[in-house]
Formats: C-alpha cells, structure tokens, sequence
C-alpha cells in the first residue's frame, strides 16, 4: 500500500522566457544563454526547494499557447516563472495567459547586476530591456485578471530567491489541495457552527474531494488489526516515547496501549487503500470503536495527514496544505484550537491545545505516552502523546465558509514556554503570545468570525499563506504586527463588497 508523499521532490516549476524575433538569431541565442544561467542560480538557491525546468525561449503566440496548455496537463509541474528578457509584445500573451490554470510568477529582473557603464551600445539596450518588457507582461497581467506573485530584483538576491522558495512551496499546498481526497468519518459535531461548510464550493475552490465513510467501516478495519503488527507497532511506541508504567507491557493498561495500535493500523490501512491524504473523527460518533482516536491522529498529522477534530474538514483541509508547504522544514503542522487565557495584564498568553489531537511536529522534545480518562465521549479511556510546542515564530490559521465564499483568517505568533509546568494537563499543547497584542489579537479574530479550530504552523508562516490565498482568489486577513482593530474593520467590511463583486453574477 502507498505511503502518503509530503515532499516536494516530485514537483517542478518551469521558467519561461519571453522575448521575439525582430532581434535576430544572435540576439535570441544570447537571450537563451541568460535566461539557462538565471534558471540555474535560482535553481542552486538553498531558498529553492522546487526544481526549476528552464524551456525554450519563446517568441511567439502559438508557442505560448502551447506552453501553457503542457503545463496545465502535467500533474507535476506545479507553477510557471516567467520573464520578458527583452521586449515580448504582450498580444503574444493573450490566449496562452487566458487558458494557464497553474500558478503563475512573474520574475522582474534583469541577466546583470551592475551596468556596464563604459561600454553600453544600443545592442546592449536592444538584448537587455527587461525594465521595460516586464512593464508591458505586467500590463497585460492585470487587464485580463491573471492572478500571480511579482517578484522584483537579480536572481542573486537573497530575498529574491526567498520569495520566490515562498511562492513555490504555496503553489505545492495549492497542488496537493488539487489531488487531496478526505475521509470523514462520521459526521460533524451537533449544533456546531463552524463545522459546517459547502463541500461542493470546496472541490471548486480548493480541488479538494471531501466524502463521508460510515464509522463502521473503520472500527472494521481496526478491529482487522494482526497481534504480530501490533506488536510490532507497540515496540515502535516504546523506541520513540517515554511510555508510562502502566502501558508497558505487564501494565495493567498494557491492553489500552494495543488498542491504540490497532486504531492507528486499521486507520492507516483505511487511508492508504482509498488515497486519502486527510481525515475527519467525531467524539460523538465513534460506532464500536473503543477509544476516541488520540495517539493515531497525532501520529498521523505528524506524517502529514491532515485532521480535523468535531468533523471539521476544513481544518483537515488546512492542516493537509500547510503539512506539504512546510516540507524539509524544522517544525510542523498540527490541528489547534484557542483554549484558555492567561489575562494578566502585560503577561498576556494563550494556551492551545484539543482533547487528544495535537501533532507531535510541533516538539522537538521527546514525548511521553500516557492514558487518562475522557470526559465526553463516553468511551474507554484513550491513550495520547502528551508535549510541550517548541518556542519560536509561528501562524494560526482558519478557514472559515462565509455563505457565499471561504474566508481565511492568519494570525502571527510568538509560541514561548510556559509561565510554569503543566502537570496536570495530559494533552499536547502550545502556549503563545499573539501579535500584535492579546485584545486587538482575539478582537480582530471575532471581527472576522473565523473559527476556533486553526492549523498552528511553525514550519511556515504567514507569507506563505499569502501566496496560497492569492492562488485560490480566496480572501484572507492577517492579523500581524501591524493590525489595529479599526482598519482590520473596515478591511473586512471592504472584503464583503470586492468579493461579492469579483465573483460575477
């Protein structure tokens, strides 16, 4: 059975080059000589984590058309690059830009760093004149509506080819979004708001194919379960974690421990054989189920599944996209959810955390394995993995169904340890200091009527989701540094008039 894929090995971008050929073949061929060379230094960027595909120059309408239309039918190639070297009549553009259904940057550049002063000719003008050749691609950009990032400086830049490693790993959460399939198991918890959601809008938007499985299907597969692959798995747990006494083999909760194995089996059976890449439970329909999933999900997200507790897909959906934005990088993607406060004045804090399900990515430390009883479900007590997030940057977001579109809501923060131990809280959990400060934080947040469910990501942060967003014409609100509460109001009410509009009758 296939194992889920959360790199981005598989992915390319293509950079494209455009230019025409009133200039003769010479100049064409010293056009193709430079763009293969800033194709190759920003393919030697460690700010690059996708493979760039240098093609052939282009210099014409049909070549451009086709161009677009191999990109759009390979599964792998994930974004195009494109650059005027000279001067690429922008009419050219039309019907290849009207058709490409990839995301798209435009890289404003430049083959040198330093002008030559001294020996500047007109042939010189004529072969490097990007300044004014990306000025008419921009042009024809905005006036059909093309959606992209404009990235602006040499390809040597630092921040350049950060931007750039940026928007790559977006357009990857936005190809894998395109090929995710999600599992609910059971349906949404009752009553509940935020849960809820337009399923069809979703594949629409996002790409993603979002059914529901009956819950007997999966207690199915757990119970299907070997004694030999749980006993393998257990033996996994005991090499990883600080597993407590008593789920020890010889404990007396030893058996609780091998029921916890047999859910992540029959879960990860159940995934790989139907190819989903994201998953929903309920506490209120667990079927004969005899744990409430804990230590499975956690494992799973860790691998980068996505998850979303209560039924709720969105989140799962969000946790999927940002597990494969952040891959090969330190940290991770977890569900998490606004908890409790700490509201001392100037010590501002909050402690995130869920019932049993919070990724292990998000520690570097050790975890300890630990059983302790439930209190809603009504079920036998389930075994988790209980840490402490790492300190350091990182962003909560959520997604949210606002009837007539999906809104994304981000806000940048400050994961720090916390003021004293928790002993006493058996669960994963993450303590941080929301930017810009706690009220405008959490006044923003209801302003915008996000949700209480987020991904935490520390692997990647709120750019990233920037990029995303402008790929899914989706709208988003960050709630950052700079944010004050009476401009981030009336952004959103702003929002609820441009989006209505762009969407059309």
């Amino acid at each position: 059975m296939p194992r889920l894929a959360t790199t981005l090995d598989q992915y390319e971008v293509w950079f494209l080059t455009g230019s025409q050929n009133l200039y003769g073949e010479e100049t064409l061929r010293q056009v193709a000589e430079q763009s293969q060379e800033i194709a190759r230094t920003l393919g030697a960027s460690a700010e690059i984590p996708v493979k760039i595909v240098w093609k052939p120059v282009l210099t014409g309408s049909d070549a451009i058309r086709r161009a677009m239309l191999d990109a759009n039918a390979a599964d792998n190639v994930i974004g195009l690059v494109a650059w005027m070297h000279t001067f690429s009549p922008a009419k050219m553009w039309i019907a290849g830009l009207d058709i490409l259904a990839k995301p798209l940057l435009h890289l404003h550049t430049q083959a040198n760093v330093e002008l030559p002063w001294s020996s500047i000719d007109m042939d010189f003008m004529n072969l490097n004149q990007a300044a004014h050749g990306d000025r008419e691609f921009g042009y024809i950009q905005t006036r059909l509506g093309v959606a992209r990032k404009t990235v602006v400086g040499h390809a040597t830049d630092a921040r350049v080819t950060g931007e750039i490693g940026t928007w790559m790993r977006a357009a990857a959460g936005w190809a894998a979004s395109h090929t995710l399939k999600l599992a609910r198991f059971g349906d949404n918890m009752r009553y509940v708001a935020v849960t809820e959601g337009d399923k069809t809008e979703a594949e629409l938007r996002f790409g993603v194919q979002v059914n529901t499985w009956g819950v007997t299907e999966l207690a199915d597969a757990v119970h299907a379960a070997s004694d030999a692959d749980i006993d393998a798995l257990v033996a996994e747990y005991d090499e990883l974690y600080t597993v407590a006494p008593e789920l020890r083999k010889g404990g007396d909760r030893h058996d609780s421990l091998r029921y916890g194995a047999a859910i992540e089996l029959g879960l990860r059976s159940f995934l790989e054989e139907g190819g989903f890449g994201a998953f929903t439970t309920s506490f209120e329909d667990l079927g004969s189920l005899r744990q409430l999933p804990g230590l499975a999900v956690q494992r799973l997200m860790a691998e980068g599944y996505g998850f979303g507790a209560e039924g709720d897909w969105k989140t799962s959906v969000l946790v999927r996209i940002a597990a494969v934005m952040g891959a090969g990088l330190p940290g991770g993607a977890s569900l998490m959810e606004d908890y409790t406060y700490n509201m001392v004045p100037g010590q501002e804090l909050i402690l995130g955390a869920h019932m049993l399900e919070v990724s292990p990515a998000l520690s570097s430390a050790k975890a300890s394995l630990e059983i302790h009883p439930l209190g809603i479900g009504g079920k036998e007590d389930p075994v988790r993995l209980v840490f402490t997030a790492d300190p350091g940057p990182a962003v909560v977001v959520a997604l949210s169904d606002m009837r007539d579109r999906f809104r994304l809501v981000a806000n940048v923060v400050e994961v720090v340890d916390p003021t004293e131990d928790l002993p006493n809280l058996p669960v994963g959990r993450a303590v941080w200091r929301p930017q810009p400060d706690f009220a405008t934080s959490a006044a923003a947040w209801l302003t915008a009527g996000a949700a209480h469910h987020t991904v935490m990501s520390t692997s990647v942060g709120v750019d990233v989701f920037r990029d995303f967003a402008e790929m899914a014409r989706t709208e988003l609100l960050v709630i950052d540094e700079t944010t004050n509460l009476r401009d981030f109001t009336r952004e959103v009410r702003w929002n609820q008039a441009y989006y209505r509009l762009a969407q059309g009758l």
